[in-house]
């Protein structure tokens, strides 16, 4: 089992080069910061974690900028975006942020995705949010061509490209793994398609029906000719509970993230310090 953590980076808790550096002392495998760009005031979409949206989804840094950071102030930790919003983002800009991060961690780079849940934040980006998915899947697409061939092209329904320079490429091989965010209906079939992992998230109690959909994976993983023990599968935002703990490692999960609150630094070393005595 891997342990990481997750918390949103922000100016006014632990700072990104801090926070890795003593993630990687306690022994945790990996950090993931989430993204947003900005949170519009009349927003009307409503959070799926509660009635008042916390400030720090508008005020959490950039995170590749805070991901350099963790990775300049470490050797061994693996640095992860939990989640990256690339349906607001252009797919050969964001191939080549990857790319350099990447080759300057030599290798230590996660890509974390998901779908998005703010339809105004998404819309504002210009990505219509009733097909956000379908972007997704081609941007998603499109960088795995840009990170693998020498001259690639893409040519799609919303990404269209013809062939380009596009360097450096990323160190990992084919590309740096890519982890799907969400439980949606849909969420196992972009795993098996075009990603290398899959991560629910912890709301409130285990996701529904977890070991049936874990089964699941691995049997429609066979099935398309993959290798089932290839796709991970991780918890996010999982509590500091043995007991949860135990229960993923006995479904299959090969990874559970802990979340951290963005408060101040001596709490959240605290905080850290906690979970830390959960791994094994």
């Amino acid at each position: 089992m891997h342990y990481g953590l997750t918390i949103f980076p922000t100016e006014y808790t632990a700072q990104p080069d801090e926070f890795a550096r003593r993630a990687e002392e306690r022994g945790f495998e990996s950090i993931w910061f989430p993204e947003h760009t900005h949170i519009p005031a009349a927003r009307r979409s409503p959070w799926p974690g509660g009635p008042e949206l916390p400030r720090e989804y508008y005020n959490t840094y950039d995170p590749f900028v805070a991901l350099t950071a963790a990775g300049a102030a470490t050797r061994q930790l693996k640095l992860a975006t939990g989640i990256c919003l690339i349906v607001q983002r252009d797919p050969i800009t964001t191939a080549k942020e990857i790319a350099t991060l990447d080759r300057i961690s030599n290798g230590r780079f996660i890509f974390g995705i998901g779908g998005a849940w703010n339809a105004e934040e998404v819309e504002n980006h210009a990505t219509p949010f009733k097909k956000r998915f379908p972007i997704l899947r081609e941007r998603v697409m499109a960088m795995k061509t840009i990170w693998t061939e020498e001259q690639p092209q893409f040519h799609g329904q919303y990404v269209d490209f013809d062939p380009i320079h596009s360097n450096p490429k990323p160190v990992q091989k084919p590309h740096p793994p890519i982890i799907m965010g969400g439980d949606g209906p849909t969420t196992l079939d972009r795993v098996i398609q075009f990603c290398d992992g899959w991560m629910p998230i912890y709301r409130g109690g285990m996701p529904a029906g977890l070991e049936d959909k874990v089964r699941d994976l691995r049997k429609r993983a066979e099935s398309a000719g993959r290798d089932p023990d290839a796709i991970s599968v991780s918890m996010f935002s999982c509590p500091p509970s043995r007991e949860v703990i135990d229960e993923c490692e006995r479904i299959g999960l090969q990874r559970v993230v802990f979340g951290l609150a963005p408060r101040s630094p001596e709490e959240v070393w605290t905080a850290m310090d906690e979970r830390a005595k959960l791994i094994r």
